[in-house]
């Protein structure tokens, strides 16, 4: 993307005024061209969990509904949506149905990334049926896309340490748990990456989906990816790349080399909990860390949308969150980082226990 020029994205808040307290995830790819831009929404971290029947936790249930309904409203319209994984809870058939059944009713041609709630109770095998592969490719406009299965682990770990399959999937489902694995993308996956990059020119953006972080954040909350470095040596080579990943419910930010890395926020919950989710105890996770939001009283706190504006490789993103001041994620050229400057400012003046 090199050349391109930088655009005010204050002119795109206007597209999402009907979704600002919702976490859906607006990217425009900005060429100097402006002919040639456009625009994709992204949805993610659904957790659709089964209470009894056709009764679902009911909170995760409409965040993803919600997102539906408005995607479907974006004027004007994205070129595609991609679902970044977790569409369920513990992987069931009758939750991966509903969450099917609402993604759905979006009208866009839909991209589906595989998650770990998704995936190990029967390994994928349903979630598959679904929707198809759990790792491609494809080109769209002049950007190279990549989807990849990156929740994998080892061997030893999925199929000879669990006496039974949901006993599998709740041990990973568990976000501190010790029980747990680190993730990894796969000796089998990276070389069909290898091969699929062989193909594109080196000039060519590539954007990267993932669930995992293909980064090592935090291996206590399994924000970790255990072969990160062999698949950033892989995307090394191209002048642009922009990894795009779900799962930490949470804004994060980083820049490792030619490749910048940014998470997107989750239509289920943030992390930590509110303790507005106190009623919800039973259908969530257990979760040792103490809640710190700005505010536990709102249901919504510390979920949103992004606006996303990638330039010359480097990705901006605006992030509207309700009931909290708005966030915006910058890269900066003379540092080589993305950078929160308003809230950094800030937090340099308030103790740590207090920041959101």
């Amino acid at each position: 993307m090199k050349n391109q020029k930088r655009r005010d994205f204050l002119k795109t808040a206007g597209l999402l005024t009907a979704a600002s307290c919702l976490p859906l995830n607006l990217v425009e790819l900005a060429f100097a061209d402006d002919s040639k831009n456009f625009t994709f929404a992204y949805i993610s971290d659904a957790h659709i969990q089964q209470i009894k029947g056709n009764k679902f936790v009911r909170n995760w249930d409409r965040g993803l509904s919600r997102a539906v309904a408005e995607t479907n409203l974006l004027n004007p319209k994205p070129d595609f949506v991609v679902f970044g994984g977790d569409l369920a809870q513990l992987g069931k058939k009758a939750e991966l149905d509903h969450g099917a059944d609402i993604l759905a009713k979006l009208d866009y041609k839909t991209y589906q990334v595989m998650g770990e709630h998704d995936y190990y109770l029967d390994l994928g095998e349903y979630w598959s049926e679904i929707f198809g592969k759990q790792y491609y490719s494809f080109n769209h406009k002049g950007v190279h896309f990549i989807v990849l299965n990156s929740i994998l682990t080892f061997d030893e770990w999925t199929f000879n340490r669990w006496g039974t399959a949901e006993q599998r999937m709740n041990e990973m489902a568990g976000l501190d748990n010790p029980n747990g694995s680190p993730f990894m993308v796969g000796e089998k996956q990276r070389q069909w990456l290898k091969k699929d990059l062989e193909k594109v020119s080196k000039k060519t953006p590539v954007v990267v989906f993932s669930h995992s972080p293909i980064q090592k954040i935090y291996k206590g909350w399994n924000f970790w990816t255990d072969d990160a470095e062999e698949v950033q040596r892989l995307l090394k080579p191209f002048d642009d790349v922009t990894v795009v990943y779900g799962h930490v419910h949470q804004i994060q930010y980083n820049q490792i080399g030619n490749i910048s890395f940014n998470a997107v926020m989750a239509t289920a919950w943030p992390w930590p909990y509110p303790k507005s989710y106190s009623q919800n105890k039973a259908y969530v996770p257990k979760l040792t860390v103490p809640m710190n939001r700005a505010n536990p009283f709102h249901e919504r706190d510390a979920t949103g949308w992004q606006l996303i504006d990638i330039n010359s490789g480097r990705v901006d993103l605006r992030y509207s969150l309700t009931n909290n001041s708005n966030r915006t994620v910058a890269y900066n050229p003379l540092t080589g980082q993305p950078e929160d400057k308003d809230f950094q400012e800030k937090t340099k003046q308030v103790p740590p226990q207090e920041h959101y």
